[in-house]
């Protein structure tokens, strides 16, 4: 038997292009060389975009990019280059937007065929090696793209070049010239309770991803909700998310989404930016209502993270696998024998009882994934306290298990979200080991993303080597980061470098032409169009996390050119708004922070050690529509807000502020919350008055 011998992308710093080395596909990186090449050779590319815990992209390299015949085709006829979509997220926007316009759909693996000029023609999602499916095999399609490339090349090219006209079209909007009015925020809420699964929670059917922009977009609502509606929508969301499958009940933290409605069965990967976007949401959710069940899922995300996923620098690595020894979930499931033979008799029977764990089992070979059948919020601490030493036992066992592939390369994006969930968490908790690790991080992200030379911050770092200069979403999350981070510490050197990455966003991406900004910038002559996302998904768009970083920054330093900046955001974004602003529902969350006049509270303290004391009072009354700002001993901030601001009390004085128009300062906690409450009481209503939509005579469709 021949050996196999690695191709080039051995030397690849992305965990997904390696698992890739060892097929005979001779695959290549995107990079200029490749480029050139297929230009000289006049060869077809074929570009194939994916993610190291991707579970159809697993399928799709064994089936095919293994296959020996397939691998000869591709190589003789196409220029094969393979993205991961974690480390090239422009790359994978422009073609992912052009398939989804050829076929109507998208997904990962993406497979697309470009001619030599970069002009996608044909592609789509997975494929089979042999028809199947109802989906053409991929050796047949290899054929047919030679062929008609062969036969019929000025087609094809003609297609490319429309493509890249609508490509370029789509992203260039003309300005809204009118003022910036709520009815997004009105429709968003109406859009949402009218797809919302009043029976599991969520929005929409299967499969259900978990709803991050829509509840950060409804969590500052619900205290202005009359109704009690949109706290409803909350609560049944985020129990139903907690009880199911989705939720890794052993280990803590979520896989990515389920594929049924009740949320029970999870496609298995677990992603660093999920974990990270639902760690601070029910943290937030556990200073509105105090329930444990939501303190118990955010501390359980926030322990698995540093567990499982901290590097020994201190940040984060991206993600876990779905599959873990070549088949999908089994790190995670459990059969009822299984349970017996770790625990003893009545623990396993309250286990299997608990969640749901049967003979037939819910998923393959009779196995099962845990679910909590339902959790009372009366009943909340009868299900905790046994879990607790239970759950211990289980994961020791676990652990003993093959694991899911780790993919270990470090995105400064997505540790910026995970930064600001931590540090809220360690400061609402009253965690330091939270808020350590949000320190720590933050300062590696600085140490090692950020080019004090060229004020340039990076993208990706891997095996010690940074790499692929940063994106809008990169700057702006870490700019998001940077501002909770000082909220919870008082350190200003963090907030100057919130400003410093507001202002470097601003210089790289800009649009000048129309305002706002490009996700990448805009004269990278490797890529066919510029960049923009209209669309908060998984992550929101990059002009959405800008926005609401501009906005925080504004409250906080008074700096007009933030507020212009961010007007010019939502200006440029207002006719999407306008007509889908369910789709920019994190964009939305910005436009009613920004609307709402959010409350200034400035603290002026003798002594810098009461810090944490009174941020842990302050942060407790749960007011979404608020800056800390911090006077400590030292060297006094510049900007407006601070201006005047001293200490008239041993213990704190306080000035609330809006519109940069501050009350008199008070000393007293007490003054504090009563203010905050007026405040809250006068704020309006976001939606008129509807009929409940809750089955209010059935409590089994309640779980929460």
């Amino acid at each position: 038997m021949q050996q196999r011998r690695p191709n080039r992308l051995i030397h690849a710093r992305s965990p997904y292009l390696r698992q890739h080395a060892w097929n005979p596909v001779d695959w290549h990186e995107w990079n200029p060389e490749t480029l050139a090449q297929a230009r000289r050779e006049q060869k077809p590319v074929f570009l194939s975009i994916g993610y190291s815990s991707c579970h159809w992209c697993h399928v799709m390299e064994r089936e095919s990019f293994d296959d020996p015949e397939i691998a000869a085709f591709l190589n003789a006829h196409f220029i094969p280059i393979k993205v991961d979509r974690e480390e090239r997220p422009d790359i994978d926007w422009i073609y992912m937007q052009a398939v989804m316009a050829l076929t109507g759909q998208g997904g990962w693996p993406l497979n697309v065929f470009l001619t030599p000029d970069l002009e996608p023609f044909y592609g789509g999602t997975y494929y089979p090696p042999t028809d199947r499916y109802g989906r053409p095999g991929f050796m047949r399609i290899l054929r047919e793209v030679h062929r008609a490339w062969t036969e019929r090349r000025e087609d094809i090219l003609e297609i490319g070049r429309e493509l890249r006209r609508a490509l370029q079209a789509a992203v260039q909007w003309n300005p809204s010239g009118e003022d910036l009015t709520p009815v997004p925020i009105r429709q968003t809420v109406e859009k949402l309770l009218a797809s919302f699964d009043s029976r599991w929670g969520g929005f929409g059917s299967a499969p259900k991803f978990p709803p991050h922009a829509a509840l950060y977009f409804l969590m500052p609502l619900r205290r202005r909700d009359r109704s009690g509606s949109i706290a409803r929508v909350i609560d049944r969301t985020l129990t139903g998310i907690a009880c199911g499958g989705i939720h890794d009940h052993v280990g803590g933290g979520f896989h990515r989404y389920a594929v049924d409605h009740a949320w029970r069965i999870p496609h298995f990967e677990k992603m660093l930016y999920d974990n990270a976007f639902l760690a601070d949401l029910y943290t937030r959710a556990w200073l509105t209502n105090g329930r444990p069940f939501y303190r118990y899922v955010a501390c359980g995300i926030f322990d698995y993270l540093l567990r499982d996923m901290r590097s020994p620098e201190g940040a984060f690595y991206t993600s876990e696998d779905a599959d873990a020894d070549g088949k999908e979930g089994m790190f995670y499931v459990w059969t009822p024998a299984a349970l017996q033979a770790v625990l003893p008799p009545e623990d396993a029977a309250w286990v299997i009882e608990t969640f749901g764990v049967t003979p037939e089992g819910n998923f393959e070979d009779g196995t099962s994934v845990l679910a909590v059948v339902s959790v009372d919020p009366d009943e909340e601490p009868a299900f905790l306290e046994p879990w607790k030493s239970i759950r211990a036992r289980l994961l020791e066992h676990r652990n003993q298990r093959p694991r899911p592939h780790r993919d270990e390369k470090i995105l400064t994006d997505w540790n910026a979200l995970t930064i600001a969930a931590f540090a809220c968490g360690g400061a609402v908790f009253e965690n330091q080991t939270y808020l350590e690790a949000a320190i720590t991080a933050f300062e590696f992200l600085w140490d090692t993303m950020w080019d004090v030379t060229t004020q340039a911050l990076y993208h990706r770092s891997m095996d010690g080597e940074r790499g692929i200069k940063g994106f809008l979403f990169d700057y702006a999350a870490l700019c998001m980061a940077a501002v909770t981070l000082y909220e919870v510490t008082g350190r200003m050197d963090i907030l100057e470098r919130a400003v410093q990455l507001a202002d470097a966003f601003h210089d790289t991406f800009g649009d000048t032409a129309t305002g706002g900004y490009f996700d990448a910038p805009a004269d990278d002559r490797e890529r066919i169009s510029p960049v923009r996302e209209s669309f908060d998904g998984a992550l929101p768009a990059g002009n959405s996390m800008a926005a609401f970083a501009l906005t925080r920054l504004y409250h906080l330093t008074g700096e007009e050119r933030f507020r212009r900046r961010f007007e010019t955001i939502l200006k440029l974004y207002m006719p999407v708004l306008n007509t889908y602003p369910e789709n920019l529902a994190f964009m939305t969350a910005a436009l009613d922070f920004h609307l709402t006049e959010p409350v200034a509270i400035l603290t002026a303290l003798e002594d810098a050690s009461r810090l944490p004391a009174v941020r842990t009072e302050l942060m407790a009354m749960d007011l979404w529509y608020r800056v800390l700002g911090w006077v400590l001993p030292g060297r006094q901030p510049g900007w407006l807000p601070f201006r005047d601001k001293t200490v008239r009390s041993p213990a704190a004085t306080f000035y609330l502020c809006r519109g940069f128009v501050c009350d008199a300062p008070v000393t007293s906690m007490d003054d504090v919350r009563k203010r905050i409450e007026a405040i809250v009481r006068a704020m309006p209503d976001p939606r008129s008055p509807a009929n409940d939509m809750f089955e209010k005579d059935d409590p089994k469709h309640d779980r929460s």
